[in-house]
């Protein structure tokens, strides 16, 4: 490299780089016709002059993934010496910098792991990343447990790395510790596994992964190469789908059921429902709702490409959307029988939204929301119809599931399980059945109850 190159690369002086351009307008050219350099944004990351590092990211970004003689990136540097501030600042500007293959760069920097872990969890590659091998088939599990790095172990494991993972001489994480006698890393690693159970749970998650996996592509796959322009255009079409099928639920044919029960010989329905019959109710309403569902899915795939936080919210919105369909059906269900039916098609919106998690789809905070409003409930018609689970069960298995699925983000679990259990207090104050008493409250808060007493246990757990 250019000795003023290397005077200035390791200063904050950014004037100075631009007096080099303005000499000669092709002095950042030839680095990227040598296959393995060490440019000046080398230079900066193992200095960590971070101001002069974001400069030469914006004027050459090919350089970010330059491997130098070494075999090593701008970030790998950055790793190697703890520059954390320099790693995330690295991963704002370019977020797919984290899939530059090049040497292993190995420290023993939990703060560095720390912002890695954070910004992944922003990514759909998430799982992917955490779990990518070396020439030699080891994971970063493998190589925490061979060093015996017990924070990151605990921090790897708490961001599903796959324990079950077998290197080259397949052997698994916990094999690894066990080989090099590390008692630490051997006794984390046994506390993930129970044994029999464990190797059941491996199985299905990787029979579920697999299936998932191939129905994902087979799928999805054409929609994730599309241009952004048919991109858009599907989108709208997809969004008049949307609403013209929602708009299908609120103006039913018909119309909906107004008088008192004695017209017309029709059984006692409550006002509201469908004037419709039972079959020409199901003949109607199964294939709006088999155009809902397809539609709803298919502007998930479309999504992927988007920003995380963007995309995000627009899943959280749509996952709301998708109740508020599934409520509409059900409410202007005119008999019990039809009830049953339109529940069939919310277990599997329920289920088909479970295949787009576990495909890198859908976010869990989605899934979560689902999984507390799309669920059998209290539905009348004239008279109550018998509750196809026990409430208290019901709301039991509702803050169950919370833990079970969204356990890593508190906040995020607490907020779904407030707005559910505050959801059906309001819903009850606006029927005039709501009673302010001890045992009525403790009836709503079931689900928050046992939300924070599992995330009890588990922190006295984690802490003994």
């Amino acid at each position: 490299m250019d000795q003023s190159f290397r005077t200035i690369s390791p200063t904050e002086d950014v004037s100075e780089l631009y007096k080099l351009i303005q000499r000669d307008g092709n002095v950042l050219r030839r680095f990227d016709e040598v296959e393995f350099i060490e440019t000046p944004l080398h230079v900066a990351a193992d200095e960590g002059c971070i101001g002069f590092a974001m400069e030469m990211m914006k004027l050459k970004p090919s350089f970010a993934r330059k491997l130098n003689q070494q075999g090593l990136s701008p970030i790998h540097l950055a790793l190697e010496k703890g520059h954390k501030e320099m790693v995330l600042r690295f991963l704002q500007m370019d977020k797919d910098l984290v899939r530059v293959t090049g040497k292993n760069a190995e420290n023993k920097r939990l703060d560095v792991l720390q912002i890695l872990i954070r910004m992944l969890k922003k990514r759909d590659c998430y799982r992917e990343e955490v779990n990518r091998k070396d020439e030699d088939g080891n994971t970063a599990l493998h190589i925490a447990a061979r060093n015996n790095q017990t924070q990151m172990l605990k921090l790897l494991l708490s961001s599903k790395a796959d324990k079950y993972a077998t290197n080259q001489s397949d052997l698994t994480a916990l094999g690894v510790a066990e080989q090099h006698n590390n008692k630490e890393s051997i006794r984390i690693l046994r506390g993930r596994f129970i044994p029999g159970v464990s190797n059941i749970k491996s199985k299905w998650e990787k029979q579920i992964a697999k299936y998932v996996e191939k129905v994902s592509s087979m799928i999805f796959d054409d929609l994730d190469n599309i241009s952004s322009d048919d991109r858009n255009a599907l989108l709208v079409v997809l969004g008049l789908l949307l609403t013209g099928t929602y708009q299908a639920t609120l103006s039913p044919p018909g119309g909906v059921w107004q008088g008192d029960n004695s017209s017309c010989g029709k059984k006692s329905r409550k006002p509201g429902t469908s004037v419709l019959d039972q079959p020409f109710f199901l003949l109607f309403y199964i294939p709006t709702y088999v155009v809902f569902m397809v539609t709803f899915f298919l502007t998930l795939a479309l999504l992927k490409p988007f920003p995380h936080g963007f995309k995000k919210t627009i899943q959280v919105l749509l996952a709301f959307f998708a109740i508020c369909f599934d409520q509409s059906v059900s409410f202007l269900t005119p008999t019990e029988f039809a009830f049953k039916v339109m529940q069939v098609f919310t277990l599997l919106f329920f289920v088909l939204t479970l295949v787009m998690f576990y495909g890198d789809r859908v976010s869990k905070q989605s899934v979560a929301i689902l999984a507390c409003f799309l669920s059998p409930s209290r539905f009348e018609y004239g008279e109550v119809i018998p509750t196809m689970v026990h409430p208290v069960v019901l709301r039991l298995a509702i803050g169950c599931w919370l833990f079970l699925f969204v356990k890593y983000d508190f906040w995020e679990g607490t907020i779904i399980v407030i707005g559910y259990c505050s959801y059906y207090i309001m819903e009850d104050v606006f029927a005039g059945a709501f009673k302010f008493g001890i045992p009525e409250m403790a009836f709503y808060l079931i689900p928050l109850g046992c939300w924070f007493f599992l995330y009890l246990c588990r922190f006295c757990f984690k802490q003994c």
